[in-house]
């Protein structure tokens, strides 16, 4: 009896990678919310975080832990390198600071970040030893929008700054919404009110008592544009005539 012929089995796919990004699928340029109900899963570049803290030990744990998360870190050691960060023009949207710093604190960046004329805010995340309501609600009226307590918990900070992340997406989709209507807007020129034109040769009056032809004027206060043509009516009456005028005298 004949071997059975063997069929080479396909190599198993490799496992998907982790996704580090930020969840932005929840982004659409093409609906006026800006958002999908539906997403899709697409590529995004690594994600920015600035993070804040003068003690090596925590500073370099908090770099690490970011980093295994797909992150491209902006670490800075005190409060005034974080504001000068945060001031730059390619400043990333998230950033942890830690409440306790020399020169400036996390309370004071903050209140700084929220003065600033931002199209897509910072999230700010406090990280702080104090866990007392009294300076939670502190740490947040400074312009905090979270807050973890330290040391913390590596599952409870990737939770808080997955909300971050979504905040941020949508900050970021309903913005590029904003800047689309205003281009939008900007070529928009609106017809309204009364128009004086003329009962025989419709010619329209402007403001300064010019009479301009109709098409012209529509042109020039609104974004309609005209294509110039000839209905059946003045086929009939207008141009009929004038060719058989014309062949008439030919």
């Amino acid at each position: 009896m004949p071997d059975t012929p063997e069929f080479p089995v396909p190599p198993s796919s490799p496992p998907a990678a982790a996704y580090p990004g930020p969840v932005c699928e929840h982004v659409s340029r093409g609906r006026i919310s800006g958002t999908i109900a539906h997403p899709a899963r697409r590529a995004v570049v690594a994600p920015r975080a600035l993070i804040a803290e003068d003690d090596p030990v925590s500073r370099t744990l908090l770099e690490r832990t970011l980093q295994g998360w797909g992150y491209e870190v902006v670490v800075t050691c005190d409060g005034a390198e974080a504001w000068a960060a945060l001031l730059a023009d390619d400043a990333p949207h998230l950033a942890i600071l830690d409440w306790m710093m020399p020169g400036l604190e996390g309370t004071e960046v903050c209140r700084r970040v929220r003065a600033l004329a931002q199209s897509i805010p910072t999230y700010v995340i406090l990280l702080t030893a104090r866990g007392q309501s009294d300076d939670i609600v502190a740490g947040l009226d400074s312009g905090a929008d979270d807050y973890v307590t330290k040391p913390f918990d590596r599952q409870e900070l990737r939770s808080r700054i997955r909300v971050g992340e979504r905040v941020i997406a949508l900050q970021q989709g309903l913005a590029e919404r904003v800047q689309e209507l205003e281009a939008v807007l900007g070529q928009v020129k609106e017809l309204k009110g009364l128009l004086p034109i003329c009962s025989y040769c419709k010619a329209v009056r402007d403001d300064q008592n010019y009479w301009h032809r109709v098409e012209t004027y529509i042109t020039a206060h609104s974004a309609a544009r005209f294509s110039h043509g000839i209905c059946p009516g003045c086929w009939k009456g207008v141009v009929e005539p004038e060719l058989a005028s014309i062949e008439a005298s030919t």
